[in-house]
């Protein structure tokens, strides 16, 4: 996914937690940790919110999206 950067594996990792623990934390299967580990996803606003509350890291750091297009001024 094209300017989608996720960070979630570094902090997952620094936790402790294998992929299997985050997603039954979260509620989701272990592929759509993997997934969003390889910025291949792009998660829910709740699953985002409930993954940094799980790797206790705030959400702007664990997910950075990078638009190429110009920024309208709002």
């Amino acid at each position: 996914m094209d300017g989608f950067i996720c960070h979630l594996k570094r902090y997952r990792q620094a936790k402790g937690l294998t992929q299997e623990q985050l997603a039954e934390m979260v509620g989701v299967r272990r592929e759509t940790i993997m997934r969003l580990e390889k910025s291949l996803y792009n998660p829910s606003l709740k699953l985002a919110f409930d993954l940094s509350k799980a790797v206790d890291t705030p959400i702007e750091v664990l997910f950075q999206f990078e638009s190429t297009e110009p920024e309208s001024g709002l």
